[in-house]
């Protein structure tokens, strides 16, 4: 009974990513607020860069964001697909939440192109697609590593006396 609101929870946390990354792709999180932000995220670190350099920085932190973003919401769509607590690999799951996840790609460049200042990118698609495949490598990883089991020593024959 308990795995059953927690599968409900997980799901409210994977529905609320989902809203991060609409909110994420309004206005309010563009160009110039990553730029402001890495600027104080340099000023923080004492450490003054030439132009060019804040510019390849910047252009690095916010497709690293894709990566991350997208990494993270195949990983929620992963385990809010799952029917089961096993900590075992599905692929079938773990393709549903790739398509799900580049799906939602193609529909938040899709609300870019609506949003003053910003702009669908297809290229972001493509990263955002290679995160999501990241985050599932993570998740089969993890899978593999949980479900290997150790085992104890061999107990060592004593000779009789």
């Amino acid at each position: 009974m308990a795995w059953k609101y927690g599968r409900v929870v997980l799901w409210l946390v994977t529905l609320a990513w989902a809203a991060e990354i609409f909110d994420l792709s309004t206005a309010t999180f563009g160009g110039v607020f990553t730029t402001w932000l890495l600027s104080q995220i340099l000023h923080l670190l004492h450490l003054t860069v030439a132009f060019p350099t804040f510019r390849l920085l910047h252009h690095l932190m916010r497709k690293a964001a894709h990566l991350t973003v997208y990494g993270i919401f195949s990983m929620l769509l992963y385990f809010s697909l799952g029917g089961s607590r096993s900590r075992e690999w599905h692929w079938k799951r773990a393709l549903g939440a790739l398509l799900l996840a580049g799906g939602y790609s193609l529909t938040d460049e899709f609300h870019q192109s609506f949003v003053p200042g910003r702009g669908p990118s297809i290229v972001d698609c493509g990263i955002d697609t290679i995160g999501a495949t990241l985050g599932m490598m993570i998740v089969f990883v993890s899978c593999r590593l949980g479900n290997q089991r150790v085992a104890p020593p061999a107990k060592k024959r004593q000779k009789p006396l």
